[in-house]
């Protein structure tokens, strides 16, 4: 299994999807981009925005389906329910582009954690689509999780062109 990394996404795609989806994160200029990490399902590429630590993470349960915690919240989380399919010519490498020390050292704790438990992560996203596409989410998640299905049908316009 291929290492993870830490990606920004290009604010022109995040712009073309928002039309089509309102779950799907601002980018926020360069005050607080739109981080994630990129992995594959279902033969897309697919972007899982990262969440800076905020004291309500831990308190988040680890059995939430939609969330994926980074060392118990204490690093952020994963906000699985707000994946996008992303072509990789959108995506810039992050760490190489921090100049901030304190910043990039919390984004390098972030990346080592979910290297170090990247099956767990996976797992969780897998069993995540599975329950979304056979429509087995409660209301209350899928009001805030982005329509996979949609965004795969826009990805596939957009790298049509």
């Amino acid at each position: 299994m291929k290492n993870l990394k830490i990606y920004y996404i290009s604010e022109s795609y995040i712009n073309y999807l928002r039309q089509f989806d309102k779950n799907v994160a601002y980018n926020k200029n360069t005050t607080r981009p739109y981080i994630g990490v990129v992995y594959t399902y279902n033969n897309y590429n697919y972007f899982a925005p990262l969440a800076s630590p905020k004291p309500k993470h831990k308190n988040i349960s680890s059995k939430a389906i939609d969330i994926f915690k980074i060392k118990d919240g204490e690093l952020g989380v994963v906000n699985i329910n707000n994946m996008i399919p992303t072509p990789i010519e959108e995506l810039t490498e992050v760490l190489p582009t921090i100049t901030d020390i304190k910043y990039k050292k919390m984004l390098e704790g972030q990346l080592t954690f979910l290297n170090n438990h990247k099956a767990d992560l996976f797992k969780k996203i897998t069993y995540f689509q599975n329950m979304y596409r056979k429509h087995h989410l409660s209301e209350s998640i899928l009001e805030r999780c982005c329509n996979f299905i949609l965004l795969e049908e826009k990805f596939g316009k957009y790298v049509e062109g």
